[in-house]
């Protein structure tokens, strides 16, 4: 370029005058026109602050390494207080208050460096890493609520450093707040990979909270994860034996007559090892007893399922011992759902009778004393032809038991009356006929039947039923006027003495005898079943007391109860009474029953009939 460019640029720049800044405008009208920091521009101000504040700074250091920690805090004190801005400042002074244990300043440097440089991680670390300290010596002095305070701002800096969290978890352990923990320990086992030790961890935080289930299963899920854990195999085992020690206790409750005592230590067992199947079972027998069928039931299924999903052979078959246990365990609840069905019985219940009874039958098929019972449920709703369907299905199963004859005569002489009261005389007189096959022993179905026969003008065999009837209940008023009608001329001694009344007679007592000896009132149930349900013979009924049962105080309540347990029922994947005895009459009216007498409990025999 040219001298004469030269000399044009810097006339050019000598034209513009250049702007002072704020800075030379201060020191120009605190100094006026002198030139001396103009001209020495390393001694202006900031210049000479920022020099100081490093020789401070500098002496800070030499302080820490001759480990002279408070002169370092004034000193860097002392540099902060002349560029407030200096992040190494800060930093360097939080540093000489963390040797000297004053977690609480550090905290405050560093907190102070984070605002000034948020961008940087370990920054925030550091601080975090200051809480953690702070939170430690707390827990050194037993202060663990402080400790719990600081290991959560240490959590809140740096969330996924787990040894924060574990500190945490320790305080909240040591102040009992076990289900503070329980709830860390789960956002763990729920954000991150399971482990057997987390499991295990939170077993034992429930063991703490008396929660033996919850325990069990994590436990459960601990050896799954890893079968070799040996703290969750000792302390399941730890709860195992316990469990069987309150079973036995449990057992011993129950044979004293104990059963609420029993219940409870059932329950407790129940709670230490929740998979076991003959549990349930035995505290379903005994809410069984205890007339708690709801319960009941629910526990009965829940050994059922347990039993059916237990251990296998490699072959794939079950052990006899748990084949047996699911049996035990089908029979209870077909015990639990009659003895229901005679709790709704007794109420009047007859619908909810039914669905129960229905239930066991689906259950068990092969039990004649099922369809008897429902037979009487239809009975008394006065459906007939349901009832005799039931007593003929229960005939086919047990034909020798004359229990069930004695049904079978009375809803065939209830059939007759129905056709004797539609003028069908010749349908009447051989569902009279019927009846009488089943039970000769009734008077009444003798004189019904000679009713029906004088209708059609058969006056021969209505003689001779007439007979029959005289002879079994000589002291009844109602055979009278047929007796009469039948015998014109002739007193009732006549009849009783002639020799045709003598070997009506004959034929009668020899038709009833063998019909004694072809009945053998035995239920067909197993052995087994037998000895779990005592049996009681029907002339105790009137020493039975029925206000041991507890009543039913609605019948919406029960049916809503009988719903639930038959149809809402969730799935897992976890010496009774019988019916009371149905008095009817044998007139040709049908007639409730108004007897007083008490219920009386039987096995599986029905609800009785008084013929």
């Amino acid at each position: 370029m040219s001298s004469k460019n030269l000399c044009e640029m810097d006339v050019s720049n000598e034209a513009e005058p250049k702007c002072p800044s704020s800075q030379e405008l201060a020191i120009q009208k605190l100094f006026g026109s002198s030139i001396i920091f103009k001209r020495n521009r390393h001694l202006r101000g900031d210049r000479i602050i920022k020099d100081k504040a490093n020789t401070h700074y500098r002496a800070g250091m030499e302080a820490v390494d001759q480990l002279e920690f408070e002169r370092a805090v004034t000193c860097f004190t002392k540099a902060i207080t002349l560029q407030p801005e200096q992040t190494q400042f800060y930093v360097a002074r939080a540093e000489a208050y963390l040797q000297l244990c004053d977690f609480k300043s550090a905290a405050l440097d560093y907190k102070h460096v984070c605002f000034l440089e948020p961008q940087k991680k370990a920054y925030i670390h550091r601080l975090a890493f200051i809480y953690y300290l702070q939170g430690q010596c707390y827990c050194d002095q037993g202060m663990f609520f402080e400790a719990l305070e600081s290991f959560a701002k240490a959590i809140e800096l740096k969330p996924d450093f787990r040894p924060y969290h574990m500190r945490s978890l320790a305080c909240l352990t040591a102040l009992g707040r076990y289900s503070d923990a329980i709830r860390l320990v789960t956002n763990w086992l729920e954000s991150d990979t399971s482990s057997a030790d987390l499991f295990t961890l939170r077993a034992r935080l429930h063991h703490q909270l008396n929660q033996p289930m919850l325990c069990y299963y994590d436990l459960k899920a601990a050896l799954r994860l890893n079968p070799s854990c040996p703290e969750a195999r000792a302390l399941l085992e730890m709860m195992e034996q316990g469990a069987e020690c309150s079973r036995q206790q449990a057992v011993t409750k129950a044979v004293e007559g104990e059963l609420s005592d029993a219940l409870g230590k059932i329950t407790t067992a129940v709670e230490l090892n929740p998979e076991n199947a003959q549990y349930y079972l035995l505290r379903g027998i005994l809410y069984r007893r205890l007339k708690d069928f709801t319960a009941a039931i629910e526990d009965l299924m829940l050994a059922v399922e347990f039993s059916d999903d237990g251990a296998k052979h490699p072959e794939g078959e079950k052990p006899e011992e748990s084949k047996d246990l699911e049996q035990d365990a089908h029979i209870q609840l077909v015990l639990t759902y009659n003895d229901f069905a005679v709790h709704c019985f007794t109420q009047g219940f007859y619908s909810e009778a039914i669905m129960l009874l229905t239930k066991a039958i689906h259950e068990q098929r092969d039990e004649s004393g099922l369809f008897i019972n429902r037979g009487d449920c239809f009975f008394r709703q006065k459906e007939w032809l349901f009832a005799l369907a039931d007593y003929q299905q229960a005939e086919e199963l047990d034909p020798q038991n004359t229990t069930i004859w004695l049904r079978l005569a009375v809803i065939h002489n209830t059939l007759g009356l129905h056709s004797y009261e539609n003028l069908n005389f010749q349908e009447a007189a051989d569902k009279f006929s019927v009846a009488i096959k089943y039970n000769p022993g009734v008077a009444q179905y003798y004189g019904n039947r000679a009713k029906a026969l004088s209708r059609m003008q058969r006056m021969e065999e209505a003689r001779q039923d007439a007979m029959c009837a005289l002879i079994l209940d000589p002291a009844n008023d109602e055979l009278v006027p047929l007796l009469l009608r039948l015998f014109p001329g002739c007193s009732l001694s006549d009849v009783i003495s002639s020799g045709t009344a003598q070997t009506v007679k004959a034929q009668l007592m020899e038709r009833i005898q063998t019909w004694k000896l072809a009945g053998f009132p035995v239920s067909r149930l197993s052995n087994k079943l037998e000895r779990m349900v005592p049996r009681h013979d029907t002339d105790s009924q009137s020493e039975t007391d029925e206000s041991t049962q507890d009543p039913v105080r609605s019948k919406e309540q029960v049916s809503e109860a009988v719903k639930k347990l038959l149809h809402q029922r969730l799935s897992l994947s976890y010496t009774g009474p019988r019916i009371a005895p149905l008095c009817i009459t044998h007139n040709l009216e049908p007639a409730a029953c108004t007897s007083k007498r008490p219920y009386f409990w039987r096995n599986f025999s029905g609800m009785g009939l008084n013929c």
